[in-house]
């Protein structure tokens, strides 16, 4: 049976002074989880804000340990590239 492990990112753009700027950041994570990691993106909060996004990271593995791995290793990586703008993130698990 397939595991399917969904993780949040909640982040602030404290910078961002438009939806143009946070676009920017957003399409940049975005591209680069899926480039490094083989996972489905999508911006799943905060479209109409400057500042705030929530962006959902999705893998999906027959092996539930590796799927851990995989999704730690994503919010490190995104930890790295928003730096302090990464406030909140937690994982669910569909098995």
């Amino acid at each position: 049976m397939p595991v399917i492990g969904v993780l949040t990112l909640e982040v602030h753009i404290e910078d961002s002074h438009s939806l143009k700027d946070k676009r920017h950041v957003v399409k940049g994570l975005k591209d680069r989880l899926r480039h490094r990691f083989n996972v489905s993106v999508a911006e799943i909060g905060g479209q109409d804000t400057w500042q705030r996004s929530v962006v959902a990271a999705v893998t999906v593995s027959g092996d539930r340990t590796y799927a851990e791995q995989v999704l730690q290793a994503v919010e490190s990586d995104a930890a790295n590239f928003l730096g302090g703008a990464l406030v909140d993130s937690g994982v669910e698990w569909i098995d």
